[in-house]
């Protein structure tokens, strides 16, 4: 990729038009208009377009925008990176996670792992499943955790955990006090639920679909986090799998199991082409270990 033609992208989405680019990277307004249609030709994408006499983002521009600024900064670190190298100071572990499990159980275990090995540089991300395939291809990072199997050829998923998608309820919900909730409950209520497409959305479809349960409607959010605040606060009630709602307290919600059972299955991701390395074995531990002290038999069960 022509790495000026980004700098002249990320300089017009900073500067907010082409003049203002020029004058940020010292070049004339013709010359970045070539640096975006150069990068647009090698993309393949139409990044821009006009409105009222000014450049906006299309949805595709969105789209790199978001990756664009992520890849200058990581080019930016490379003469840091290389000066650790070269001083044999640190060692850097790239670790990403699906937002459904970043606070219940990636975020404790990095914690707890980064007291382990002070001498270890940690980057923590969080990313959808959506990009699975982007930062797989780019091995953009060390180790990942979220949802397996992964059926991209150039990913190795292993399982550590499987939990079953539960009936997340506020507190006080006359459904919170049962051993067990059949779907059929679920007639008439309003569920909280993700935006079509999204991962934990296709899940808990899947799930209604086994007993044709229809629900009188829907509130929209897309995050699992959003998803728990939503419910305590009382607009309605969830499907969540029992993994991802750790974080909140009995005070605020309660999750109830399911008739029938649905599990889904959590574990590391890597690509196929890692080499086994002891530090990734620990961090792995650890997110085990993290695991491990939520298991129940019948909600977490390790695997």
């Amino acid at each position: 990729m022509n790495l000026r033609a980004l700098q002249a992208f990320n300089a017009v989405l900073a500067t907010g038009s082409v003049s203002g680019a020029a004058r940020h990277m010292n070049l004339s307004q013709p010359a970045v208009s070539r640096q975006i249609a150069l990068l647009e030709a090698e993309l393949n994408l139409t990044l821009f377009k006009r409105e009222r006499r000014r450049l906006a983002l299309t949805e595709q521009g969105q789209a790199f925008a978001r990756e664009s600024r992520r890849i200058l900064a990581s080019l930016q670190e490379i003469p840091r990176i290389a000066d650790e190298i070269r001083q044999g100071r640190l060692q850097r572990l790239r670790i990403v996670t699906m937002p459904r499990t970043a606070m219940s159980i990636v975020a404790p275990a990095v914690a707890r792992f980064s007291r382990q090995a002070p001498g270890v540089e940690i980057s923590l991300d969080m990313r959808g499943h959506r990009d699975m395939e982007a930062w797989i291809n780019g091995r953009e990072y060390d180790l990942g955790f979220g949802n397996v199997p992964i059926s991209h050829r150039a990913a190795v998923g292993t399982p550590l955990a499987r939990a079953a998608l539960e009936l997340v309820v506020p507190a006080a919900h006359a459904l919170s006090g049962e051993a067990r909730v059949p779907l059929e409950a679920l007639t008439g209520e309003t569920l909280v639920n993700q935006f079509p497409g999204m991962l934990l959305r296709n899940q808990v479809d899947a799930l209604l679909e086994t007993r044709q349960v229809k629900v009188a409607r829907e509130v929209l959010t897309n995050s699992s986090q959003m998803q728990q605040h939503l419910v305590a606060n009382g607009a309605g009630v969830a499907i969540i799998d029992r993994l991802s709602t750790l974080t909140m307290g009995p005070d605020q919600l309660v999750s109830v199991p399911l008739e029938p059972t649905q599990w889904v299955v959590f574990g590391t991701i890597q690509h196929r082409e890692t080499e086994p390395d002891p530090i990734l074995g620990s961090l792995i531990a650890a997110l085990r270990a993290q695991v491990e002290r939520h298991a129940r038999a019948g909600s977490i069960e390790l695997v």
